[in-house]
Formats: C-alpha cells, sequence, structure tokens
C-alpha cells in the first residue's frame, strides 16, 4: 500500500520509522532485533536510508595513489524485501542522485517495482567526504527534482530506452524532504520552498521533514508550504538526542538549532544516561504537541537505536 493511503485510513497519528541498513559484513538479524520491538506500535511503514560509496585512496608500492570505492552500508532494495517479507509491512526505500547514473537508477526502480515496493523517498544526498560540493554522477540525475521526473517517466510508462514499445507502468508513490530550517545550501526559506513546490508539481505526494527540536518551527514550515500553494501531506521527523556528543554533532551535520532550554538542559548533563532522559522526555513533550495538533504520523529517524524510540512510543500509541 502507498503511505498516503496509509495516511488516509485513519484520522489518528500514526507512528512510523527511519532505519540504517546493516553495516558490510553485518548480519541482517542485527536490522531485526532493531526493528522487532517497535513492532508493537504497528507501523504502517519503514524507511529504510541509501549509504552512497565513498572513496579512499590507498598507496601502492610503486608510490602512487589508487582510488579505491567503498559502501559500508549496502542493500537497501534487498534490506526493503527483507524487512517487507518478516513482517508484512511496507517499505520505502531511499533514492539518492549521488553514485548513480540514470540507468542505475531506473534498474534499481525495475527492481524495486518487481518486489512489490511501490513507495520511495527520493533525494538529491549528500557530497562524500572527499568533495567539498555535491558532484552528481556522470550521466547521472543532478536534483531530487530529476530524480521525480524519472520516476513519474517510469510511472507514465516512459523508460529511458526509447524503442521500447508497450512498456509496463510503474505506480510508485512518491516522497520528498522538506526543511523547517531550510536546506544548508538554499539561500533563503523562499528559494527553498520555491524548489519543494516544484517537485510536488511534478509528482511528489507527501514530504518527510529533516529532525528538528523546535515545533514551531515545524508548524511555521506547514503554514509557509501552505500558503506556496504545498498542500500535501507534511510528515515531521523526530530524532530523540541519546548522547553528548550529538549535542554538537546534530546542529552541525544537519544545520538545525536546539531551543535554548533544551540546550540547557543537555549541557547540565554528566553523562550519556542523564542526556539520554533529557532527550527521551524532551521527544515525548514534542510527541504529544504534534499529536493534539493532528500530524498525520510522526516518524522517528532510530539511527540504529530501538531503546529511546520504543520509550516514546510506549508514552503516546
Amino acid at each position: 500500500m502507498k503511505v498516503v493511503d496509509h495516511l488516509k485510513k485513519t484520522d489518528k497519528t500514526q507512528f512510523s520509522l527511519e532505519v540504517l541498513p546493516p553495516k558490510k559484513g553485518d548480519n541482517i538479524q542485527h536490522l531485526f532485533d532493531h526493528i522487532d520491538p517497535l513492532m508493537e506500535f504497528k507501523p504502517p511503514f519503514i524507511d529504510v536510508t541509501y549509504h552512497r560509496e565513498e572513496y579512499v585512496f590507498k598507496k601502492m608500492p610503486n608510490g602512487l595513489l589508487q582510488r579505491k570505492t567503498t559502501r559500508k552500508r549496502p542493500g537497501t532494495v534487498g534490506i526493503c524485501a527483507a524487512i517487507k517479507n518478516k513482517y508484512d509491512v511496507d517499505t520505502v526505500p531511499h533514492i539518492i542522485c549521488g553514485g548513480f547514473t540514470r540507468e542505475e537508477t531506473e534498474n534499481a526502480l525495475i527492481d524495486l517495482n518487481f518486489l512489490g515496493i511501490d513507495n520511495v523517498l527520493l533525494l538529491r544526498g549528500d557530497a562524500i567526504k572527499s568533495e567539498a560540493r555535491f558532484i552528481p554522477e556522470p550521466e547521472g540525475n543532478n536534483y531530487a527534482i530529476d530524480l521525480v521526473n524519472q520516476v513519474m517517466d517510469m510511472n507514465n510508462g516512459r523508460y529511458l530506452d526509447d524503442t521500447l514499445e508497450n512498456a509496463s507502468s510503474t505506480d510508485f508513490c512518491i516522497g520528498v524532504a522538506g526543511y523547517p530550517e531550510k536546506h544548508a545550501e538554499a539561500p533563503n526559506m523562499k528559494i527553498d520552498l520555491k524548489y519543494l513546490k516544484q517537485k510536488v508539481d511534478a509528482g511528489a505526494e507527501y514530504i518527510v521533514t529533516q529532525m528538528f527540536f523546535d515545533n514551531k518551527k515545524y508548524f511555521d514550515f506547514v503554514d509557509q508550504c501552505r500558503a506556496a500553494g504545498i498542500n500535501v501531506p507534511i510528515i515531521p521527523g523526530l530524532k530523540p538526542i541519546t548522547t553528548l556528543s550529538q549535542i554538537q554533532i546534530l546542529p552541525n551535520t544537519f544545520h538545525i538549532d536546539l531551543p535554548e532550554d533544551l540546550a540547557d538542559a543537555l549541557e547540565d548533563c554528566k553523562d550519556n544516561k542523564q542526556v539520554l532522559e533529557v532527550g527521551v522526555e524532551w521527544a515525548i513533550q514534542q510527541s504529544k504537541e504534534l499529536m493534539s495538533n493532528g500530524v498525520p504520523t510522526l516518524h522517528f529517524y532510530s539511527m540504529g537505536k530501538a531503546e529511546p524510540v520504543y520509550r516514546i512510543a510506549k508514552e503516546l500509541f
């Protein structure tokens, strides 16, 4: 079932989550152990991220450097199929521009279609560590809207090989990302919303937001979207802070602010155990306010840690 159909089934706020594929060499049971306790809350869908390849340079005996491609978390398509098979729950694979040609993207989408997976979240993706800015793959998509257009072409039976006759149409439900505190590369919110509206106008059916810790920023973002003519469901993305290091890492990596009350409480923590308690309680209060305002789903970035998300959901659902 499509994400938007799940959202239409009930007026009650639902619970959903995002998981990471296991690291290369890890057993998939580690992922299942993470998901198992959270199935108590009956998520209608589970997102699976995609981590693109990185480059490392290995010194050769002759002194020259050889570029070697590595992928730390392979298998998003396979992981989605495994989750769908084990739990009978819809999965949402993330599809990114970086590291893919358009043909490789098409082949991944064909595989997903064969597997009966009819939801995708389309993202440009970040630059790899060795690049100062995002550089698309040769013959690849540059922006998320290019991915939207490619998926919509397939939904209309148009493939890259225009000599195909009577090609079967896919039927993907498309999600895209939204940024309540503006995408880091956008010069201002007005331009950021312009690009978001282009993706919706091109065929995106729902939006999932970047994590935020101040609900007012989410509510303001929704109001700005509606004023701009963006009327699709906007799902809030949430993450409990669980370690001292995240106090610096999250704002720097995701370009978000921490409310003063939250930052003050975290700075008073002596260890990660205290941080976890503050983070969980903050997320619970955040979630209660969001639910009281009728958000369609609370979407948790679990990051491989089931316990804090379980504690939050247990208070809410």
